[in-house]
């Protein structure tokens, strides 16, 4: 079982990015500007994995044994919030397949609510998984779906988050050891409600706000 990879303890661009997203003052457009900021960081890290193979190009001055990417990888943003890192993940796998996950939670039982899924019945060829979502909370729609795409053949897969919280965490590796956590920071409690604390709030009301954000 892997130890989560926590990006802001290490990166300082990273942690800037966090910290503004945690302040309750920035504004939407500007909260999906530090998304995609520190989903790049998250990217450049999940990805580092990846396979390449050599390509012989010729340079203005010579021929030259390069590197290009190997396979075919999709990303599984889970909606809403995870859409707000997907842009990111493209830059670093332009030729990525996309399939969007909805799930929502019961508010009461904190349990995922399965609502629409775009990944295909069978995903032979792809060679990796990302899914994003930026809160790892109860972990109960990162399970659902890391369990969704393993039913449709899905391997290796990668969670990419943006805070995530201990229980969250624990309940991933139990139920997914097999599973690369990448996160850009760790929070020490869960409230009642499931919201982590400190954490930043819903990140997909914040992302895509259904009142003017700037009214109290």
């Amino acid at each position: 079982m892997q130890e989560p990879e926590v990006l802001c303890r290490i990166h300082p661009v990273a942690a800037s990015a966090l910290t503004i997203m945690r302040r309750k003052e920035t504004a939407p457009p500007e909260f999906a500007r530090q998304l995609h900021r520190l989903s790049v960081l998250l990217a450049t890290e999940a990805t580092c994995a990846v396979k390449t193979h050599d390509v012989e190009i010729q340079t203005p001055m010579s021929s030259y044994t390069g590197k290009a990417l190997q396979g075919v990888h999709a990303l599984v943003p889970i909606m809403r919030a995870g859409a707000g890192m997907l842009d990111a993940f493209r830059l670093m796998l332009p030729d990525a397949v996309i399939w969007h996950v909805s799930v929502a939670r019961d508010e009461e039982t904190l349990r995922p609510i399965f609502k629409d899924s775009k990944v295909p019945k069978s995903t032979t060829g792809i060679d990796t998984c990302f899914v994003l979502d930026p809160m790892l909370a109860t972990g109960g729609s990162a399970c659902f779906t890391i369990k969704h795409l393993k039913e449709r053949g899905a391997g290796p897969i990668v969670y990419v988050g943006v805070i995530g919280c201990p229980q969250g965490i624990e309940r991933l590796q139990d139920e997914h050891p097999d599973v690369r956590i990448v996160l850009g920071d760790i929070d020490a409690i869960l409230n009642k409600r499931g919201y982590i604390i400190s954490g930043l709030g819903d990140a997909g009301d914040r992302l895509n706000p259904t009142v003017p954000w700037n009214v109290q």
